[in-house]
């Protein structure tokens, strides 16, 4: 019945380090890198010009910033799907935004110096920052809103296993997978906008389904082997058979990201790098919490919860 014979319990104290250093290097890079905010966040104007032909990017934000009299922009590219043409999007952050006749001062520069591209402005529009912290705040009503249903869900369905404790070990996991994306943002010198909440909260569904199968096999065989097996053992077959399962669901949906950020980096389109490469890494991290951090976590807590030493006693004392 098992394929894998994996000691995943035994080897917890290895899996809390691992997790301990990817979250400590997630935090750090934060203090030494600094989290950029995107323009959603801090407010300010966005310019989406359409253009022919060739454009350095890098040389066009030069352009731009001498134009604004040293004010700071920052592009993306892309593709304009109604015209067909290529796009730049100018993000320029200021509380106040940009005046109408700075932006015409800047258009007419952009026009002429690159009249070979055929320059043109077709869309301009101010970014509060109050409807960023506003999005933001949401967002993280909805996370914690469904880290306490699914604390309340998993001490319901999985009652015979510890359920409020197990629920608590599925959201520290679930935690753990928000800070290493929240780091790759930051080490990778992503924005903070809103391709990071939406990688956060589909990670968040990628990671519980994971680790509510492996739950779920654990209720299974404490069924069946409670008086033959220790809870220990338990844990590690449940988690054993449970790994083909993981492992290949996270593969094909890792695989696609992966596709996609290929894809993405030949043609520069940065605005969906800066969603498949986190969404592909917080896979990763997923795949990792559900199978080597959430159950020996449980496992852990369990025992000192109930005395029960290294988790080496059976959950019923087993005929001699």
């Amino acid at each position: 019945m098992n394929k894998y014979k994996f000691d995943f319990v035994g080897r917890k104290k290895l899996f809390f380090i691992i997790s301990a250093v990817a979250i400590a290097i997630s935090i750090l890079s934060s203090f030494i890198f600094g989290a950029n905010l995107d323009i959603q966040f801090k407010g300010g104007t966005i310019l989406t010009y359409i253009y022919d032909g060739e454009l350095d990017q890098s040389q066009f934000e030069s352009d731009a910033t001498a134009a604004l009299d040293g004010i700071g922009v920052t592009s993306t590219v892309g593709e304009d799907f109604s015209t067909g043409r290529n796009n730049i999007q100018l993000s320029l952050i200021s509380n106040s935004g940009l005046t109408s006749d700075k932006q015409f001062e800047l258009t007419t520069t952009l026009t002429e110096k690159y009249a070979a591209n055929n320059i043109e402005l077709i869309e301009s529009s101010d970014v509060s920052p109050s409807s960023g912290k506003e999005f933001f705040l949401k967002c993280l009503v909805a996370v914690l809103l469904s880290f306490i249903v699914l604390v309340i869900y998993i001490a319901i369905r999985f009652k015979n296993i510890g359920g409020w404790l197990a629920g608590v070990c599925a959201i520290a996991a679930l935690l753990h997978d928000c800070i290493i994306v929240y780091g790759t943002f930051i080490i990778c010198h992503m924005s903070i906008n809103a391709n990071f909440m939406a990688v956060v909260l589909t990670i968040l569904g990628y990671s519980i389904n994971n680790t509510i199968v492996i739950y779920d096999r654990i209720r299974e065989n404490e069924t069946l082997y409670r008086k033959s097996k220790t809870r220990n053992e338990i844990v590690n077959m449940s988690i054993n058979q449970s790994l083909t399962r993981s492992i290949n669901t996270s593969i094909t949906t890792i695989a696609a990201m992966l596709a996609v950020t290929i894809v993405a980096a030949v043609y520069g389109v940065t605005s969906i790098i800066s969603f498949s490469l986190p969404m592909m890494i917080g896979m990763i991290a997923g795949a990792y919490s559900s199978v080597c951090f959430t159950c020996p976590l449980w496992l852990t807590l369990e025992d000192k919860l109930h005395k029960g030493g290294k988790g080496t006693s059976k959950t019923k004392t087993a005929k001699a």
